[in-house]
């Protein structure tokens, strides 16, 4: 195998069964570095897109995971489950198999644009310092408040009809905290059937893609790092300093006579193409967000 970068962002396809703490540990090894982290969690029962930061590029993952998502996903109408998807217990259901493809695609596209939606209540979220789905399989009862969530696409691409249930094949582009199987849940309860997620398959986190996804038995073969300098150009608007303005985003020093090209965090980079900076603009002055130099 060839040697490991020491820096920059690897895109894996996660296998079904792992969590992405298991991407992580089995990354952190072919890497040969303990600072490896990922820009959003996949369930187990999910596969597909997951960004990971190798040493300086962790910095950037908090800004990667806000970016929207897509995602290809199964949902089976006629069945409601403890935990909105097939690993959870089974809590009834009506039969869904004499729903119609246009009721289906009627009902999807009322979940389209800005939406209150309660998570559900196996997520990762915190409730008094511990995660829901703790708190779930210790047998406490959880009740999650309503989030702002954004779905840009929600299409049904294909309904098989397996009676007394329908799998209803779909697509979905969605905002950073969007919960799939809550979407499920939620689709299920509109058409009075009930409904569950049983596939969830991540195919973009931002701008990185499946195309681009590479196996963690590949990865230990081959190493596919993409340079810090080459993510901050594809995932931000970009803008060069000249020498004496390197020195002071260097040292995370505010620039008073730089107006960057966008709002938002801007990669900043020096006459030689080199990425050191994230910025953004606050009034008249740019000030750092985060620098990325040893």
């Amino acid at each position: 195998m060839t040697a490991p970068t020491p820096d920059g962002v690897v895109v894996v396809d996660k296998p079904g069964g792992w969590t992405s703490h298991d991407v992580v540990t089995r990354v952190r090894r072919i890497a040969g570095t303990r600072r490896v982290g990922h820009a959003g969690t996949l369930d187990p029962m999910a596969t597909g897109v997951l960004v990971l930061g190798i040493e300086r590029a962790t910095r950037l993952l908090g800004h990667i995971s806000a970016t929207d998502k897509a995602y290809a996903a199964t949902v089976r109408l006629g069945e409601s489950t403890t935990t909105d998807d097939a690993d959870g217990e089974t809590l009834g259901g009506t039969d869904a198999s004499g729903l119609a493809r246009e009721a289906i695609a009627t009902a999807a596209a009322g979940f389209v644009g800005d939406l209150m939606q309660v998570p559900s209540a196996v997520s990762a979220i915190k409730v008094g310092g511990r995660r829901a789905y703790a708190r779930v399989r210790a047998g406490e009862s959880v009740e999650l408040q309503p989030r702002s969530v954004r779905i840009d696409v929600l299409e049904v691409q294909e309904v098989r009809h397996t009676p007394p249930h329908l799998d209803v094949e779909i697509s979905v582009t969605c905002s950073s905290g969007t919960y799939i199987r809550a979407l499920a849940r939620d689709l299920g309860r509109s058409l009075r059937v009930g409904g569950h997620l049983t596939r969830l398959r991540r195919t973009r986190v931002g701008t990185f893609t499946l195309a681009e996804a590479t196996t963690v038995e590949e990865l230990e073969q081959e190493w596919r790092a993409q340079s810090l300098a080459e993510v901050a150009r594809r995932c931000f608007a970009t803008q060069r300093v000249d020498a004496s303005q390197a020195v002071m985003v260097r040292h995370g020093r505010a620039l008073s006579r730089l107006r960057l090209p966008a709002p938002g965090p801007v990669a900043l980079l020096d006459e030689a193409g080199e990425f050191l900076a994230l910025y953004e603009q606050h009034g008249p002055v740019a000030r750092a967000v985060a620098v990325f130099l040893d």
